[in-house]
């Protein structure tokens, strides 16, 4: 017992038990904030980063407590002690520290936002939340086709944005290429096959003509990135079976699905009003029969 007391009679043990105290009174803190912000702000863009503003206040003021607390007086006293707690600290807590750092590098640099949609450690989905140790992910891909969600909520340590590459489909420019083939037999007008793909494409894709030019103007003057051609193109190629006119255009990153299909529709309408000047190309299976056989044996 007299061992025990004077264990806490220690300035030393003293000093961390404040901090300690400090720290976990400062945490309830945050999570009072956080709750009376919720309650307080219906707009839900400001209330969010009015609670990620408070918890970062909040994480800082634990670090200057921390520096506080050990830059005293006659440290040389209990530099080892330091010096060996921090190592089990670092050690045991390396990943929860890496993702705090994860999450202020994430603050700062702007690698991803909220409404964000990325794919980080082969997971892709939109962003839903950000905190100091996760992030939260509507991940969309899996077992269900195209860019849909699955309906699974992920969530992805922070730490992963130092681990690897990170892809970010509306940073910068909200738009991506896409591409889709039409089939065609031999024997079609190959020339007005293309222009109707051209025009259809063109048409249905004029909205995003404004948009998308600016953005990659944008893009263009900030990075090191060579002009690149915007607007729908096409490329030919020829197998066995028929001619394969590929289609490569610009749509915005969450309405790829939906874009493919309108394409594929109307492009397909546009041949069926040809009235077989361009026929659509299948694989097809070709039956002969075999001839008769006349066989007369004599005994």
């Amino acid at each position: 017992m007299i061992e025990l007391l004077d264990f806490f009679d220690n300035p030393i043990v003293t000093r961390v038990t404040k901090l300690i105290l400090w720290v976990v009174f400062i945490v309830l803190i945050i999570g009072f904030l956080r709750k009376l912000l919720k309650k307080r702000i219906s707009d839900v863009s400001i209330r969010y980063k009015a609670q990620k503003g408070v918890e970062v206040f909040g994480y800082l003021l634990i670090g200057l407590l921390i520096l506080l607390s050990f830059t005293v007086e006659n440290i040389e006293n209990y530099t080892v002690i330091i010096g060996l707690f921090t190592a089990g600290i670092t050690f045991t807590l390396q990943e929860l520290i890496l993702s705090i750092a994860g999450s202020f590098y994430i603050f700062f640099v702007r690698v991803y936002k909220p409404g964000d949609r990325i794919e980080i450690n082969g997971i892709k989905g939109d962003v839903i939340d950000i905190d100091s140790i996760y992030t939260t992910m509507m991940e969309i891909g899996e077992w269900v086709s195209s860019d849909n969600y699955s309906g699974r909520i992920v969530k992805i340590s922070n730490a992963f944005v130092f681990k690897g590459p990170i892809k970010n489909y509306s940073m910068d420019f909200p738009f991506v290429w896409d591409e889709l083939d039409i089939l065609i037999t031999f024997d079609s007008d190959v020339e007005l096959a293309k222009k109707i793909m051209l025009d259809t494409a063109t048409n249905l894709l004029s909205e995003y003509t404004e948009s998308y030019l600016a953005k990659w103007e944008e893009m263009v003057a900030h990075y090191y990135i060579e002009n690149a051609r915007l607007e729908p193109t096409l490329a030919l190629r020829l197998t066995d079976n028929w001619i394969a006119i590929n289609l490569r255009y610009i749509t915005d990153y969450k309405l790829r699905r939906v874009t493919k299909n309108n394409l594929y529709y109307h492009i397909s309408q546009a041949v069926l009003g040809t009235y077989g000047k361009v026929t659509l190309a299948s694989t097809t299976l070709q039956l002969l029969k075999i001839p008769e056989l006349d066989v007369n044996i004599k005994k």
